[in-house]
C-alpha cells in the first residue's frame, strides 16, 4: 500500500474520563524541555503558563550510550520530583496507568519507537517530542502502529508555532514561492546529522511551504556551513542553512517575511494539550514523514558528494 493511503487525516478521540485538568506523564527525563514544559503546565504563576493539564507521573528512561542523555537525566528527575512533585514509576505501563495522556520526552530518538508501544497499547493519546525518531522509516512505523490502534499521535518543534511563520502560512505574504530558514547545526553521532537539531529550521521551512517537496540537494554556503536546498512542486524552493541563530525569510506574491523565530515553548504548548482535549493533531502524519525523509534525504546526498535524491523514493523504500 502506498504510503498516502496508509493514514487518515485524524482520528476522533475523546479521553476516557476527561477532566477540567488533564493529568500528564512524561516518559524520558534526559532533556530540558521536561523541566520547561513541566514548569509552565504545572506552575500558574510561570511565565507562559498554559492552562488545562498538570504533569503528576513520569519513566526516568535514559541512554547510558548517550552523553546528552545520561549527564542530565539523574539532574532533571530530581527537578521534577523535588520542585513539582512529580511521582516517578518504574516501567511505562504504569505511568499511563495513571495519567489522561503522554509526553514522549526522551531526548534519545532511537528509542521512541520502543517507547511509544506501551503507550499505545494504553491507548494514550502522546506528542512525541523532536526527533520523533532517530530513522525515517521508525516515524512511519510509529505512525502505522498508532492509526492500528486509533490512537492520536504527533511530533513538532516548537518553531512549527513561532508567530512569524504563523503569520507566513496563514497568507500574510500570499502564496509563498521561495523560503529559507538558518539555525545552530549541532550533530549526534548516534543520529542523522539534520535530525538532532536542523529539525526545528526545517520545520518551520514546511510550516510555510507545506508538503510537496520533490528533492533535496546538500551542500555548502558561503561561509563553509551546510545548505541544504529542496525543489518543491511547480518550482518552490525551500533552503537550510547552518547559522548562529533561528530565523529566515519567506518571499510571497505580496512581499517578504521574517520566519523561523522561536517564541518559547508556551505556542507548542497550547497546540499540545488541544491536540490531547480533541485528539485532532495540528501538523499531519504525511507531512511529518516528508520531514523526515527530506532530511533523510540530505543525509544521503552528502553521501552521494551533492547528488539530489528523490524524497518519495525514500519514502516508499523505508514503508514496511
Amino acid at each position: 500500500m502506498k504510503p498516502h493511503f496508509l493514514f487518515i487525516a485524524a482520528i476522533l478521540w475523546v479521553v476516557p474520563g476527561i477532566a477540567a485538568e488533564l493529568r500528564l506523564g512524561i516518559v524520558g527525563c534526559d532533556t530540558s524541555h521536561v523541566q520547561a514544559f513541566t514548569s509552565n503546565l504545572n506552575n500558574p504563576k510561570a511565565k507562559g503558563h498554559v492552562p488545562g493539564a498538570r504533569v503528576v507521573a513520569a519513566f526516568k528512561g535514559g541512554s547510558k550510550d548517550m552523553e546528552a542523555s545520561w549527564s542530565r537525566v539523574d539532574k532533571f528527575s530530581e527537578t521534577l520530583q523535588r520542585k513539582h512533585g512529580v511521582k516517578f514509576y518504574d516501567s511505562i505501563e504504569e505511568v499511563c496507568a495513571n495519567v489522561d495522556a503522554i509526553l514522549l520526552e526522551s531526548v534519545d530518538g532511537r528509542v521512541h519507537l520502543e517507547q511509544v508501544m506501551p503507550v499505545l497499547a494504553a491507548r494514550k493519546p502522546v506528542f512525541i517530542d523532536k526527533p520523533m525518531a532517530a530513522s525515517l522509516r521508525d516515524v512511519i512505523e510509529i505512525f502505522r502502529l498508532a492509526r492500528e490502534a486509533k490512537v492520536p499521535v504527533f511530533s513538532s518543534s516548537a518553531l512549527r508555532f513561532a508567530t512569524n511563520t504563523v503569520a507566513v502560512k496563514h497568507g500574510s505574504i500570499g502564496p509563498v514561492r521561495e523560503a529559507t530558514t538558518f539555525g545552530p547545526y549541532k550533530v549526534e553521532t548516534t543520529h542523522p546529522d539534520l535530525f538532532w537539531y536542523s529539525i526545528h529550521g526545517i520545520e518551520a521551512l514546511y510550516t510555510v511551504l507545506g508538503r510537496g517537496c520533490e528533492s533535496v540537494q546538500q551542500g555548502t554556503n558561503a561561509q563553509g556551513g551546510i545548505k541544504v536546498t529542496g525543489l518543491w512542486l511547480a518550482g518552490t524552493r525551500g533552503v537550510y542553512e547552518a547559522a548562529d541563530e533561528f530565523h529566515g525569510v519567506a518571499k510571497g506574491e505580496k512581499g517578504e517575511a521574517a520566519i523561523g523565530g522561536f517564541d518559547g515553548y508556551q505556542p507548542l504548548l497550547a497546540e499540545i494539550i488541544k491536540f490531547f482535549q480533541t485528539g485532532v493533531a495540528p501538523v499531519s502524519p504525511e507531512e511529518t514523514i516528508e520531514i523526515f525523509a527530506f532530511m533523510e534525504a540530505a543525509e544521503t546526498s552528502k553521501q552521494l558528494g551533492g547528488s539530489p535524491v528523490k524524497v518519495q523514493n525514500l519514502i516508499r523504500q523505508n514503508t514496511r
